[in-house]
């Protein structure tokens, strides 16, 4: 999904450490975490924003882009956060770019298209992609916000549209119907859930107190109420990323689920620190293929990240520390990327597509490794 020009605006600050942080993170003595690049993942992400934006699939009106959950998201998060690392407090022309696109379309909402039309690509498609460009914009533009310590009026227009399209009854009520491709874990059933605690996490620590807002109160009701009533029926995964959510809702997990929880993430774990996206969720390739159980960067990134922010036992500290360990030895030192393979199908390798997984894997895989730092 998309990002916008007015965003010079937005200029990233060598102090800000980006977002989806809440609680400082627990001191963690990981060995050898300082073993992998920060140059080298920015230099693929940087790549990977740059291919993006010359691939005709994600053209879309008004001289835009789409702006996906898979490469554009993670390199929002991780971008200024490798700026701060890397002492280089310039926002990257791929950047500047997409923060231009979210702008121009937050901007035009009424004028823009939806980034899938029912027509042509069945019924039901236009609002579940303007619900998820709703909430990837106020999720995006809300990061670079953080480093500023100021919620743009931009952004909060951005949180308008959002909350103008969360469903206020039935099943969904508190949700945004998501973008359903059959393609896990971005745009497929269990994606409603898991972007809906993200946007409760970026909620928790967006500045100026906005959790606080008298205007939104009924909303985030609706969206703790949702994030309780549909939570033991999620895969792992979605429990880890409600687990992250209970920095904005302390009460969304009870004593005994929260346990439960630890549990399984723990059982997981694999004896060299890593967990794999196959163990967390009931994963089926559309082709039939397996998939890969050994630890994947994204898995180990984002379970490594959440259990960093949320720390919640003393234990949890040395799975902290052996998850940090894994990210650090596992970075590709030609490519700068963690590893990271398809849910769907068992993709081409060398095939720009195939890479999308790793593109998420190497942007959590940053702001978990930066993290400890802190």
């Amino acid at each position: 999904m998309t990002k916008t020009p007015a965003v010079l605006a937005l200029a990233i600050t060598g102090t800000a450490l980006l977002s989806l942080h809440l609680t400082p993170a627990p001191t963690v003595q990981a060995a050898n975490t300082q073993t992998w690049s920060p140059a080298a993942a920015a230099k693929f992400l940087d790549s990977r924003e740059e291919w993006w934006r010359t691939w005709p699939h994600a053209d879309r009106d008004h001289g835009t882009k789409c702006i996906s959950c898979h490469t554009q998201a993670p390199y929002a998060l991780a971008r200024p956060v490798l700026h701060h690392a890397l002492g280089d407090n310039t926002p990257t022309p791929t950047e500047t770019a997409m923060l231009a696109d979210v702008t121009n379309r937050v901007q035009n909402w009424d004028q823009v298209l939806p980034f899938y039309d029912d027509k042509t690509y069945g019924t039901g498609k236009e609002i579940e992609s303007r619900n998820a460009e709703a909430v990837l914009n106020a999720i995006l533009l809300t990061n670079y916000d953080i480093p500023k310590g100021h919620l743009s009026d931009l952004t909060r227009t951005a949180y308008n549209h959002a909350w103008a399209l969360q469903s206020k009854d039935g099943p969904d009520a508190g949700a945004w119907v998501w973008q359903n491709f059959d393609y896990t874990p971005w745009e497929s059933r269990e994606s409603q859930y898991h972007w809906a605690a993200l946007l409760a996490v970026t909620i928790a620590q967006a500045p100026d107190n906005y959790r606080k807002d008298p205007k939104i109160q009924k909303n985030l009701k609706l969206l703790s109420t949702y994030l309780k009533s549909h939570y033991e029926q999620q895969f792992v995964w979605n429990k880890i990323a409600a687990l992250w959510a209970t920095q904005c809702f302390p009460d969304l997990l009870s004593t005994n689920q929260r346990s439960a929880l630890l549990g399984l993430v723990y059982t997981f774990q694999k004896p060299d620190g890593g967990w794999s996206m196959a163990e967390l969720g009931n994963w089926q390739r559309r082709d039939g293929t397996s998939i890969e159980t050994k630890p994947d960067g994204y898995a180990t990134a984002f379970t490594t990240l959440v259990l960093e922010e949320t720390h919640p036992d003393a234990a949890t500290g040395q799975r902290i520390e052996h998850g940090l360990e894994w990210l650090a030895a596992d970075q590709d030192k030609q490519t700068g990327a963690w590893p990271a393979w398809s849910l769907n199908k068992n993709r081409t390798p060398g095939n720009p597509v195939s890479l999308f997984m790793s593109d998420a894997a190497t942007g959590y895989a940053v702001v978990a490794l930066e993290e400890a730092k802190r």
